[in-house]
């Protein structure tokens, strides 16, 4: 999983960082990214797409990779900004402000997805970038792990939506919560959920 990262290195860049995200579809709770600079020639054979890993390896790999990375950085955008710009854009502010806590700062960016970021780095959009390149697959570790404990905190602030177990996403029980309590203060309201024939759908509404 480092053939960009050696790409990047023949073509002359030192520093390159792995950035992704998590929390672009949940109902509720913000969107994290995180930055990783990872030394170079690192291999570890657990680190993967943290989707394909139990919330056990991520944990235990979100571990490794903080004691071995040279750099990390975590962007956190919440709720209201998100309402305020839309998701994408939220999202790449969240990469950016990872990125910009990296030390030292990189040359050379592995982004997973299809969008750059607003910054005077050269860079790289990868389409499923998180199973094809190690320094993307373990930001997207460090990503899933620091959201799931930002909406563990959140839980016990609102334990009716049970955060603990949904994480924010839509689930059937969170949706029904969200109907019997309302939205907190911490629901995207860019998202709306109804009603239908009993059966509880959400959608994101493009109204900016």
């Amino acid at each position: 999983m480092n053939s960009f990262e050696n790409r990047a290195r023949e073509s002359g860049y030192r520093i390159i960082a792995g950035i992704d995200e998590a929390g672009r579809g949940p109902l509720a709770g913000p969107v994290v990214a995180a930055a990783v600079i990872l030394p170079p020639g690192y291999e570890h054979p657990e680190i993967n797409d943290s989707k394909r890993l139990s919330a056990r390896q991520r944990e235990k790999l979100c571990d490794v990779i903080e004691r071995d990375a040279v750099s990390i950085g975590i962007g956190v955008v919440e709720a209201p900004v998100i309402d305020a710009v839309n998701i994408l854009q939220a999202t790449l502010a969240a990469m950016k402000d990872a990125v910009l806590e990296l030390s030292p700062p990189p040359d050379y960016l592995l982004i997973d997805g299809r969008n750059c970021i607003n910054l005077a780095v050269h860079q790289e959009a990868i389409i499923r970038g998180d199973s094809l390149s190690l320094c993307i697959a373990s930001a997207s570790i460090v990503a899933k792990v620091s959201r799931d404990r930002l909406m563990e905190m959140y839980h016990r602030q609102f334990p009716q939506y049970n955060f603990l177990h949904n994480k924010g996403y839509g689930t059937r029980e969170h949706r029904e919560a969200i109907l019997k309590f309302g939205r907190s203060k911490i629901h995207r309201r860019s998202f709306w959920v109804a009603e239908i024939d009993g059966l509880s759908i959400t959608g994101e509404l493009h109204f900016r």
